[in-house]
């Protein structure tokens, strides 16, 4: 057993509204230097620079876990979060062709910058991934179980684009867990996993916040295997 730091929300330059320099590179070096073990990337809406982020784990040595933030129809953010590569570029896949095409402002949300294995920017995304797709909250929970991923609603507690503002309460479904910026008793109480993350979209912004967990070992199979060990009630019948 071991007791390890996860930071399973963040962005690259990819992202609307992120800095251009936050490569997958530099995200994964600087979670490095702040004692992260187990990194995530989670891009809004787009999955174009996982790839890349694999790359960067392997370098620094990080356990990955490739993500993407979903904005669903009613505009809340969900992480769906996999153990695998090509799982998620699927899924990102799926997501792309739900989401409506409009060209990127740049003035407004910044550049949208993709980068290759190499550690080069090599295009930049022209639509605008700042919008909400035509999927539900729903549809995105049981699409993401369905496919072996993390679902995880993200930053419940915060004004916006969380499910407790937009959506008013809580569904009961079977999450892996639920993020929140500032825990407390009160979500504890709901019967899931509570995570917090950096949810990063500048470099200084990276392992601002992370949480602890005791695991088997330092893998990916022992963090999901942990999440799913910590459900309880009906949540964890249901899944």
């Amino acid at each position: 057993m071991g007791l390890y730091r996860i930071d399973l929300h963040n962005h690259s330059s990819l992202s609307p509204c992120a800095e251009d320099d936050l490569s997958p590179f530099l995200l994964a070096i600087q979670a490095k230097e702040k004692g992260i073990d187990f990194l995530g990337l989670s891009d809004h809406n787009s999955t174009a620079n996982l790839k890349a982020f694999a790359e960067a784990c392997r370098i620094v040595d990080l356990v990955p876990f490739f993500g993407i933030e979903v904005t669903t129809i009613e505009e809340v953010h969900v992480l769906v979060s996999f153990e695998h590569l090509d799982p998620a570029l699927a899924f990102g896949s799926w997501v792309d062709e739900h989401l409506p095409w409009y060209p990127n402002n740049e003035k407004l949300f910044g550049r949208q910058l993709v980068y290759d294995e190499e550690g080069d920017q090599t295009t930049e995304v022209g639509r605008m991934l700042a919008l909400a797709t035509t999927l539900s909250f729903e549809e995105v929970i049981g699409k993401a179980l369905s496919e072996g991923a993390l679902a995880i609603p993200a930053h419940i507690d915060r004004g916006s684009n969380g499910v407790l503002s937009n959506l008013g309460f809580l569904p009961e479904l079977p999450y892996s867990a639920i993020e929140v910026v500032r825990p407390g008793s009160e979500f504890a109480k709901l019967g899931y996993p509570v995570l917090t993350a950096s949810d990063a979209h500048r470099f200084e912004e990276v392992g601002i916040r992370s949480c602890m967990m005791e695991l088997s070992d330092r893998s990916a199979g022992a963090l999901i295997a942990a999440l799913n060990g910590r459900r309880c009630g009906e949540h964890t019948k249901r899944g």
